[in-house]
């Protein structure tokens, strides 16, 4: 089965390039599962009802979340009533929605997706590493095709979380820094893993912000809002190839399609 994973999708932008070009690359690649990190969908920053509909709507199945999942309000309600919208799954207990989902692809075959978030430069939630382990072992009881987005800011933190599920999830990758890494390889456990599968938005920018504003922002040392760009919009992501079988994955390749 080949399953699409799509990095960060920034405000309309993103969610443009989506709409535009899922269908016929789902079409065109035989693709059984689409994940998208929806976190800066809204306004480059959280996720709305609008925002999420217009995604499920272009051909994605799960989106997953990361730390500015809580930006809106309305994401709890949403949260809690669509099982296809996930936050991160170490999240302090109590939290509203879920970290983690069992969906049925294209193929027929289960696919498991878990969503976790980093601790370096980050908010000091509780451990990815003793989560994940929790929820590998839930999610194996329903089938072996298990795909993680670990949204994460330490390159370090997500290599050693992949090296940890190593042999024990399908794919892991990484999201949250917004910028396309060129390590996607499969380790020697079977585990297909990519430190960051890029922004979904407009590359003409900084990470998705017009650049004149990040740049007084540097400049100024002050307060300055920021606003999503528009030009060179390019959708991210990866290809996963997995055996369904034993959950190992075949193959792994980098995308980068540009809008126009």
């Amino acid at each position: 089965m080949r399953v699409l994973c799509i990095g960060d999708v920034v405000g309309s932008p993103g969610r443009r390039a989506v709409a535009s070009l899922l269908p016929g690359l789902v079409a065109e690649r035989a693709i059984d599962l689409v994940v998208a990190n929806g976190e800066n969908a809204a306004g480059g920053n959280g996720l709305t009802h609008e925002t999420a509909r217009d995604l499920f709507a272009a051909g994605v199945h799960v989106l997953t979340g990361g730390n500015h999942t809580w930006r809106f309000k309305e994401v709890v309600q949403l949260l809690e009533r669509d099982a296809r919208v996930l936050r991160p799954a170490n999240f302090p207990e109590g939290a509203p929605g879920a970290g983690f989902a069992v969906r049925t692809a294209a193929s027929g075959a289960k696919v498991g997706v878990i969503n976790l978030q980093g601790r370096i430069y980050m908010d000091p939630l509780p451990s990815p590493f003793v989560v994940v382990d929790e929820l590998i072992e839930r999610v194996q009881a329903e089938t072996k095709v298990i795909l993680i987005d670990f949204h994460a800011e330490a390159t370090s933190e997500k290599r050693a979380l992949g090296w940890h599920v190593d042999g024990r999830a399908s794919a892991l990758f990484g999201t949250h820094t917004h910028v396309p890494t060129a390590d996607e390889e499969i380790l020697p456990g079977g585990t297909a893993y990519i430190t960051d599968l890029g922004m979904t938005g407009p590359y003409d920018s900084v990470i998705g912000m017009k650049k004149e504003l990040v740049l007084k922002r540097f400049r100024t040392m002050r307060p300055t809002s920021f606003a999503v760009a528009k030009r060179d919009v390019r959708l991210c992501g990866a290809i996963f190839e997995i055996d369904e079988q034993t959950g190992h994955a075949r193959s792994v390749e980098r995308l980068r399609l540009p809008l126009e």
